[in-house]
């Protein structure tokens, strides 16, 4: 069983939890998630199965979106509602003041890491240091919002729902908490849905109950996407039968021998000389070479 099966995370477990659960529910051990989610976060978490795992660290489309709730005037030490508060405040927040800073959270921008997350600095997780209360210099990363819309916003209790589309590595409750510290009274993340990852919705998605069922019925194949749905968006190269045996083997291809190359692109979905996707590769126009990428057969 080779493919991609999409969860719908339930609140309270860990991308890890996950893969866990699933290795019980499917039966096997090689399985790999397509992007960490908070534990208090629910939504889509595509989950790579047997050769797909191969795919984990190279999905084309590293885009993300959300729907978060916030509520202004409270600062947390996790930025969000799970955290210990650390202060308050009264001030009065209309909608039109939030839609007047929204603009400098859109685009590119740096974004510090919070203390509460993955990173490592030194070798050590900032999450394993901030429960020891000691707190390290971090380095802002450069991200990039491509979305950043106000749902839902009420000025009498303060807090509301964004809709964020933005790339990989984006912390969403340190933007709220950003925009918060912005207007002057502080902000925190109160939830959290992931509504797409890497070109897969929620539409895509499974519970456990539903996998646990279809395994039951003996219809898992029925959940299982194909890994070429992670790359459809790459242009596509279908290889002759020789091709096919040197792609597999690792030898790089001349590029003029190769149909279908675009002097626009340099990275493609490869497609074998029956029809199935078997990988990536990447054009090298200064060689006239066309190197393997990651080959999935």
């Amino acid at each position: 069983m080779n493919g991609i099966i999409c969860i719908n995370k339930p609140q309270d477990f860990t991308s890890f939890d996950v893969v866990a659960k699933l290795r019980g529910i499917l039966r096997m051990k090689r399985l790999g998630h397509g992007g960490t989610l908070d534990p208090m976060a629910t939504g889509v978490l595509p989950v790579f199965v047997g050769n797909a795992t191969k795919a984990c660290d190279i999905m084309p489309d590293n885009t993300k979106s959300y729907c978060a709730g916030f509520r202004l005037g409270q600062i947390s030490d996790t930025q969000d509602v799970t955290g210990e508060i650390l202060s308050c405040s009264d001030m009065p927040v209309e909608k039109d003041d939030i839609l007047s800073v929204i603009p400098e959270f859109t685009g590119k921008i740096m974004q510090l890491p919070p203390m509460y997350s993955a990173v490592q600095v030194n070798g050590q997780r900032l999450y394993d240091l901030a429960r020891k209360g000691i707190e390290v210099e971090r380095k802002p990363r450069e991200i990039e919002i491509t979305e950043l819309r106000l749902e839902d916003y009420s000025s009498q209790t303060r807090e509301g729902k964004l809709y964020i589309s933005c790339s990989k590595g984006t912390y969403i409750r340190t933007i709220i908490s950003d925009i918060g510290e912005k207007l002057g009274c502080g902000g925190i993340m109160t939830s959290l849905v992931r509504t797409s990852s890497g070109g897969f919705t929620i539409d895509d998605c499974y519970t456990f109950e539903q996998i646990q069922q279809a395994r039951d019925e003996e219809r898992l194949e029925e959940l299982i996407l194909p890994i070429e749905r992670a790359f459809e968006k790459l242009p596509k190269l279908r290889l002759n039968e020789a091709q096919t045996r040197m792609y597999r083997n690792g030898v790089k291809l001349n590029l003029t021998r190769v149909r279908g190359i675009r002097r626009d692109c340099d990275m493609y979905g490869v497609y074998g000389s029956d029809g199935g996707f078997i990988g990536t590769a990447c054009a090298d126009f200064e060689k006239d070479e066309l190197r393997i990428g990651k080959n999935l057969a």
